[in-house]
Formats: C-alpha cells, structure tokens, sequence
C-alpha cells in the first residue's frame, strides 16, 4: 500500500451548497495556493543577487535560497497527500496555506542568512502539505464528465504564472516599495494568503478522513536525510574548500537513499505501508522517469539561477531588466507546450524536446563566445527561446510517458515520487550549477567581464551534459502514452 496514492473521491451531492459558481471559486483558491508556491520556487533566481548583498551572505547563500525551498519540498512531498487523505484534504490545504503565509512573512522580517534559509525551507515544507491536496479537491468538485474542463483551465494558469514569476520578482525588487526592495516578494503573499484561507475555510469540500491509515514517517526522515546529505557537500563544499568529510557525506547521503529503497522493500514485506509501492524500482520506465526527473529539472531550475546570475551580476542589469530577459525563454516553453499536442505525447516527443534544449545551450554558448566582453544580453534571447522550446516539448509528455509504463494501481504512488524527483532535480541544479559557476568565477577574479563569461560557459557545459543524460534516459521509457493522466 503506498502512501502516495490518493483514493476515489467521494461526488459531492448537487444543489445550491455545491453549485457550479462556487465549485469554480474553489478551483480559483486552490489555484492561489499553487501559484504562491510555484512563484515562491522562481523568485529567488533573480532576487538573490539583491538579497546577498542587503545581508551581507556569501555566495553559496544564493544557492541555499533556492536549494533549501525545493529540498524541503521534494522530502515533504513524499507524505504530503497521505496526510491529507489521514486529516483531510482540506484541513492540509488550509494547514499548509497558513504556514506558507505565516513563513512568507517571516521570510520578509528576516534580518541575517540564517533566518531566511530557515523560513524558506519551511516554507517548502509547508508548501508540501498544501500542493498535494489540489487533485484531490478539484476532483471532489465536479462530475466525471466536468473534471477534466477544471484540469484544462490549471495548466494554462500555471504556465503563465512561470512566465510571470520572474518579471514580477524583478518588478517588486526594483519598485523598492515602502523601502522593503527584496522583502516585497516574500510580503505580498501576506494579503494574498490571508483572503485564501478566509475564503477556503468557507467554500473548500470537507473530505473523508482515513483516521487509521498508516504513514510511514520513518522512512520519510530517512528520505530526507539522504536528500540533505546530498545537497550539502554540494553547495557548502567548495566554500568550505571541500574537506574530505564532505566527500564522506556525500557518499553517506547517497547510501541514505539506497537504504531508504531497502526500508520501503522491508516494510512491504511485512505487510506495512510504503511511501514507494517497492515494484516501482524494478521497472524500467519509472527508474527512467526519476533520472530525467532529476537530470531535467536540474538544468531548468539551475538554469534559471544561473542566467539571472550572469544578467545581474555579470551584465549589471537591474533585477527588473533581468527578468525581462527571460522573456524569450517563457515564450517559447508556452510554445513547446503547443507543439507537444500536435506532435503527441510521445517518447519522440521528449527526445526532440531535448535535443531542441542542447541546441539552444549551444546557442546560448556560441552567442556567449563570439560576442566581446561584456556580453549583450538580448542577443541571447534566441537561444533562450530555443531552450524555452526544447524545455516544454520535453515536460509536456513526462508525466504521461513515465506513467503509461507503471501499472493502473501504481500510478498514485508513481505521480507522487515523481514530483518528489523534480524538486530534487531544482535543489541539484541551483547546487551544482552554482557552484561550477562560482568555482570558476573564483578562480578568475579580477578578470572582470571575461570571468563572468568564463563562469557562465563552463555551467552551461555542464547543464548540456545533464541534458544529454536525461535523452539517453528516454531509451527505457513506452514509445506513447496509453492512457491520459489528469493534472
């Protein structure tokens, strides 16, 4: 029995309680909630730059703005759903949507590094208890033959708001409203978050609760110390001048989640719940999807972070001007997600999605190299629109592809891992794409412009290989998806 799978929904009864009006006004709360944690997941990337040199961190607390929030997430999404089919799915939207609000402010208040990390790996956690419930509320909402409309409207919403993240992030830092620069991004959720939980208490379904049902906690702090283990050698190693205990920890971290696998075996033997159905890690596409997941995501998470590096720090392009830049990029992932429904959900789909990825991080290096220093900024847009492309000709069809090779009572348990897996894959890339481009930056300094070059190039190479893993993945994945996942 896993622990990530959600059970049937209960239909609501029909009438005024439960009207079309307000199932639709609960679809928009839920939607809040999943913004302010998508957002919250992006606007480090080009504030952090601002936030470091307000506090005073070091560069390795860039990295840690970003990598805290999705490690969290990714441990928190493990339990998440379980919980909320224990407790109620209400009760843990709510519950999450409260600390994250609760958090955000503190993020805000926060007056050295260490606070703020601290609120933002809370934050993630919170954010795991509240994102989850989504499906399960939505599909408690509406009939069979409506879902499915309610589903159509979120992703739109959702790509939109990746498009927005940025640009608000530098609207909001740059505007300096009130005096508060940076803090503001972290503020606005205040307002926000209180109006959707003021509204969610009123107009979210209650759901049945499962008071006896299982969670398997050991293994979720099991999960979660292999995952932080991994992470920290990775940001904190080469500030620390990579000691040979951080190469231990990074091997103890490693055999954590091995031993996490082990555990989730053992309890299944026995008859007991598992965060993982353990089948799952003997088939060939869903070990496939958990590479791409983490290869992938790394590249678009470490990618976002690094560029907003090179345009503030590199270019000295303001926060604002910044996320303009990244434009190009949003653009043409909303058209990659277009051109995945022509093409179909299909491996090929994927592997031209990143074939197109690798062709705009070689434009992207080839545009960094010819250009004298300092670099253009907008004349890397074409590349990035290309990545852009490339990225939601891949994403697209993941979760369908993934899915159509797991059984139809693994795929609850499947979903679940593999939202965990795209989290680990942000915390990785905003770790080891930080960390080439600072280790190179070092190591030139006083070179100026060229450095800034240098640094950016060498973690584009990297970010190239990573993508080149995750094509040589899609080998082991179904040729198309067999069946549709909602969500």
């Amino acid at each position: 029995m896993s622990t990530t799978e959600t059970p049937q929904a209960v239909a609501l009864p029909e009438g005024p309680a439960f009207s079309a009006r307000r199932a639709w006004a609960a679809v928009g709360i839920i939607l809040v909630g999943e913004v302010m944690d998508l957002l919250d997941s992006l606007v480090t990337t080009i504030a952090g730059p601002t936030i470091t040199r307000d506090m005073g961190g070091s560069q390795e607390f860039i990295q840690w703005l970003a990598a805290g929030y999705t490690i969290a997430m990714a441990a928190g999404l493990l339990v998440g759903g379980r919980l909320g089919d224990k407790y109620g799915r209400k009760n843990l939207f709510l519950t999450g949507l409260a600390g994250f609000t609760v958090t955000s402010l503190v993020s805000a208040l926060a007056t050295n590094p260490e606070t703020l990390i601290t609120a933002r790996i809370l934050q993630g956690l919170l954010g795991a208890l509240m994102v989850p419930q989504a499906l399960g509320i939505i599909r408690s909402l509406f009939p069979p033959d409506k879902v499915g409309m309610a589903f159509g409207v979120t992703g739109p919403v959702m790509a939109l708001s990746g498009v927005a993240g940025p640009i608000m992030a530098g609207w909001l830092v740059d505007a300096d409203y009130f005096g508060w620069s940076w803090r503001m991004i972290f503020a606005v959720n205040l307002p926000v978050g209180v109006l959707a939980l003021v509204a969610g208490f009123v107009l979210l379904p209650r759901s049945q609760r499962q008071r006896d049902l299982e969670i398997d906690m050991v293994g979720a702090l099991i999960a979660a110390a292999g995952m932080a283990a991994v992470i920290f050698p990775l940001v904190q190693g080469r500030e620390l001048g990579w000691p040979w205990w951080v190469f231990v920890l990074l091997a103890a971290g490693i055999g954590t989640l091995a031993g996490f696998v082990r555990h989730q075996y053992h309890r299944a033997d026995k008859g007991l719940s598992t965060l993982v159905l353990p089948a799952l890690f003997g088939k060939k596409a869903f070990v496939s999807g958990l590479f791409i997941g983490i290869l992938f995501f790394s590249v678009m998470m470490g990618g976002a972070l690094l560029f907003g590096l090179f345009f503030q720090l590199g270019l000295g392009m303001s926060p604002l001007k910044a996320g303009l830049a990244t434009i190009a990029q949003a653009a043409g992932m909303l058209l990659g997600f277009g051109l995945s429904q022509a093409l179909g959900m299909a491996r090929r789909t994927m592997f031209i999605g990143f074939a197109a990825t690798a062709v705009g991080l070689l434009a992207a290096l080839g545009t960094i190299a010819v250009q004298d220093d300092p670099v253009n900024a907008w004349w890397l847009s074409p590349a990035l629109a290309v990545i852009g492309v490339g990225s939601g000709l891949a994403i697209a069809p993941f979760f369908d592809i993934v899915l159509s090779g797991v059984d139809e009572g693994e795929t609850g348990s499947a979903s679940g891992t593999l939202t965990s897996a795209q989290q680990v894959g942000n915390a990785l890339g905003a770790s080891v794409l930080g960390t080439v481009f600072f280790s190179v930056l070092n190591g030139r300094r006083g070179e100026g412009a060229s450095a800034f070059t240098a640094a950016t190039s060498a973690a584009l190479l990297v970010a190239l290989t990573l993508v080149a893993g995750a094509a040589l993945c899609t080998r082991w994945l179904p040729e198309r998806a067999v069946r549709p996942v909602e969500g």
